[in-house]
């Protein structure tokens, strides 16, 4: 037991520090078995915590203020500036960071995984079975949401010519095998080969989801915060649709739409779903709670404890998207603040989509801590739009793309676009929704467009970081894909040639 224990304090701190670790597959402790259910309740209790850490903070929002909707004020310090400027090296310490916690977030629920088949295998009893195939099917999915944080950061776009083209894809391991024998660390897999490992992962969790859900119906509930079939069909959805497989990605959407537990927050509530995170349409909502089951704030990287203080502001062109007087995210998203700059104040809107939650205050001052809402309807039906204008079906697209207006847009009249005209609208939707949580990079790497951060609101202009105001990508750039950091190259012997093209 001592050992169980040791291991879950080592993955704490491992998290917390967010320290690249030297072995590139974990190094947890623990030869003990689990006793019971006890050991495994606990252990699956710090699986979550750990996911919770994992959609909060830099893993949510660095893809976005490197792209083209925020821009640096020169308060920023060194606080994410690697990706406003453009200056991401694999020598950098945040892509090492960001690496090397993802991988041993990997170990670390390999651990759990390989303790728990023993274990599910040393009782007759089918409650318990059942529960222990549960927890077994939540490690699955968490790998799987990991691994498709490093598939959308590290590897290039997925095409048919580069899918099976060696050492672009993730490095794939599912046993805990701690090592300093380097000779058995593993490099990288083909695109395919990370799918392939990453699908069946869901496939099987999601599996043990829907058996468990027959016995055990009110599991499936908006705002769950436990893993459920529905949030697996909603990470197939994305992950089909980043990969083009159009039809997968309608399918696995349209079921979670489909089971009428997710409907769009309406236009007078939206704020609401900010302010205090709960809404209808959240799908998964990681469990959070004052004081002690905290973790990173996502919009601390737009905010700050203090109201005349701001890192990342809105381009122009950001507040552009939205109509002032119709649209909820408008005033869910943009609030004015009067920053301070030494003495000299510029009105702003800042970023306001994580406002913080008041019940999740540690004090009368403001944390900025929001729950995190990593999958919500609204993505999936933009899934739906994306992909079946790609499949050519242009009306279920509308359809899926004026159900997301009908509930952001106050008295919207439904649009008949079609052509590139619908492509674009869908993909300005998308934009709009979903500012802020992590998309933004993925999203112009797969459409082929370029990255042009420009037009700085007028007042805050003279006091933004000068060499990230004007920050352009070409289209299909490198940028668009991070790299390999480069202390995994040197002690890693197998990822040898393996770094992403341009670094």
């Amino acid at each position: 037991m001592k050992k169980i224990i040791f291991s879950l304090l080592l993955a704490a701190g491992i998290l917390s520090s967010c320290d690249m670790q030297k072995d590139p597959v974990g190094t947890l402790n623990g030869e003990e078995p689990f006793a019971g259910m006890n050991d495994a309740s606990r252990y699956r209790n710090f699986i979550y915590a750990n996911l919770r850490s994992v959609t909060t903070s830099g893993y949510f929002t660095d893809p976005e203020i490197q792209m083209d909707m925020f821009q640096a004020t020169n308060q920023v310090g060194n606080r994410g500036i690697i990706y406003a400027s453009g200056d991401i090296l694999p020598t950098s310490g945040e892509i090492t960071n960001f690496f090397g916690s993802i991988i041993l977030q990997v170990g670390s629920v390999n651990y759990f995984i390989s303790k728990m088949q023993p274990l599910l295998e040393s009782t007759d009893d089918e409650a318990t079975i059942a529960e222990y195939k549960r927890f077994i099917a939540e490690a699955q999915f968490t790998r799987a949401y990991y691994n498709t944080l490093l598939f959308d950061r590290f590897c290039p776009e997925y095409t048919e010519a580069n899918a099976d083209a060696p050492a672009l894809g993730i490095p794939v391991f599912e046993t805990y095998n701690p090592t300093a024998d380097r000779t058995t660390y593993v490099g990288r897999s083909t695109m395919n080969e990370s799918l392939a490992f990453i699908n069946k992962d869901l496939d099987n969790a999601l599996t043990t989801f829907i058996e468990y859900e027959k016995a055990n119906p009110k599991t499936v509930v908006s705002m769950s915060p436990y893993v459920n079939s529905n949030v697996v069909k909603a990470l197939q959805a994305r992950l089909a649709l980043w990969t083009k497989d159009y039809q997968t990605a309608v399918t696995k959407a349209n079921e979670v739409i489909g089971t009428g537990k997710y409907a769009l927050v309406s236009y007078a509530n939206y704020s609401k779903m900010w302010t205090q995170d709960e809404g209808s349409e959240i799908i998964f909502r990681p469990f959070m709670s004052a004081p002690s089951e905290l973790s990173g704030s996502i919009g601390l990287r737009w905010l700050s404890i203090y109201d005349d203080k701001a890192d990342y502001v809105p381009t122009q062109t950001c507040l552009d998207m939205y109509s002032r007087r119709t649209d909820a995210r408008y005033t869910a998203y943009f609030d004015t603040r009067d920053l301070n700059f030494e003495g000299e104040f510029a009105t702003t809107y800042c970023f306001n989509k994580f406002p913080g939650n008041a019940d999740l205050k540690l004090s009368s001052a403001n944390n900025v801590m929001n729950m995190p809402k990593p999958f919500r309807s609204s993505e999936l039906y933009l899934i739906v739009a994306e992909a079946s204008y790609e499949l050519q079906k242009e009306t279920e697209a509308l359809t899926a793309l004026n159900a997301v207006r009908t509930a952001r847009i106050r008295n919207y009249k439904t649009e008949a676009y079609a052509g590139e005209e619908l492509r674009d609208e869908i993909r300005l939707e998308r934009t709009r929704e979903l500012i802020g949580e992590g998309f933004r990079m993925g999203d112009l790497r797969r459409w082929h467009l370029g990255m042009n951060r420009s037009n700085p609101q007028e007042d805050v202009a003279p006091f933004l970081w000068s060499s990230t105001i004007n920050m352009s990508y070409p289209a299909n750039s490198y940028k668009f894909t991070w790299p390999i950091p480069q202390s995994e190259m040197e002690v890693n012997p197998q990822m040898a040639g393996q770094q992403n093209p341009g670094y």
